[in-house]
């Protein structure tokens, strides 16, 4: 399987660069950026670490090398500065993600997309109605809210994380729904308190702000990073199990033509399926408010 990261110069990219060399599978890896320096540093380390994992190759490259590749992961974005909210990288992030993308369309690239750039859903949401490709071929990378509720719960619960399985549906962003329903501790349901739930609520909608508000440049690098290699693990390895992501939603949840997180089932060919879970009233009430947002932004990037 071919994996090509546009944007592999930076953090995530890279980072997804390396835990593909961790794994035992036979990738092979092109990473493209425009920063031809910071790409043949990459290449200089990772290529030592081939010899540790089950990869092919790994080589800088152009855009052209990415038009055969089964996924591309697109990474690539504006420098993270001090913010309160991902949107205000809507504008400059997607006139890099459209340049990108219509290179993949004039290139006849007819692979899986998975989209890293922030903010995700308003992004894929153009870049689906910009393209016209199947939904199935357009994933976006939204694992960190799972992976911050389960963290803040954990916390809440003096527990290990490994432990806590949960889901969040939505926005990737402060429109994100935590299901406390879908709570499970050893893989049984648990309920928690009123101050248990504030905990983990913290934990998980403020984490971003608090991240950035630290300006230490650098955005969630190692947690993306090994989330998009798990992410390409579960297209690589099909499986029943769900895998958090976004995608363009068809009528799930009452949302339709609008990219939201949810659980999804992958496969060889991108989403194979959407798993709607249960859902409250006022969280199915959040995800359709939620969406009209995210198609706002979507077409304030059409004038």
């Amino acid at each position: 399987m071919k994996i090509a990261i546009v944007g592999g110069a930076g953090g995530i990219g890279s980072s997804v660069a390396f835990n593909l060399l961790r794994t035992n599978d036979p990738y092979e890896i092109v990473v493209i950026d425009n920063r031809d320096n910071m790409i043949v540093s990459h290449v200089m380390d990772l290529q030592d670490a081939l010899s540790l994992g089950g990869a092919t190759s790994i080589a800088g490259g152009q855009m052209s090398d990415a038009m055969d590749a089964d996924i591309v992961v697109l990474s690539a974005a504006v420098p993270l500065t001090i913010n309160t909210s991902r949107d205000v990288y809507l504008k400059a992030n997607a006139d890099i993600v459209g340049g990108i993308v219509d290179q993949l369309i004039a290139g006849g690239f007819g692979g899986i997309l998975l989209l890293m750039t922030n903010p995700v859903d308003p992004l894929l949401t153009w870049v689906a109605r910009r393209t016209g490709w199947a939904r199935e071929r357009l994933l976006g990378y939204t694992l960190n809210d799972t992976q911050r509720f389960r963290t803040g719960i954990a916390q809440a619960l003096g527990v290990a994380p490994q432990r806590v399985s949960c889901w969040v549906v939505g926005e990737h962003g402060a429109g994100a729904v935590q299901v406390f329903s879908s709570v499970t501790l050893d893989g049984k349901p648990v309920e928690l308190t009123e101050a248990q739930k504030a905990h983990a609520l913290d934990y998980a909608e403020n984490w971003y702000v608090r991240h950035v508000a630290l300006d230490s440049g650098r955005t969630s690098t190692w947690s993306s990073g090994v989330g998009g290699a798990l992410m390409i693990d579960a297209i690589a390895h099909p499986s029943d199990k769900p895998f958090p992501g976004s995608v363009i939603l068809e009528g799930e949840f009452g949302v339709d033509g609008i990219s939201s997180s949810a659980p999804l089932i992958l496969g060889a060919q991108g989403l194979e399926k959407v798993v709607e879970i249960p859902l409250a009233s006022n969280e199915l009430a959040q995800i359709r408010d939620v969406a009209i947002k995210i198609d706002e932004l979507a077409r304030s990037l059409e004038h």
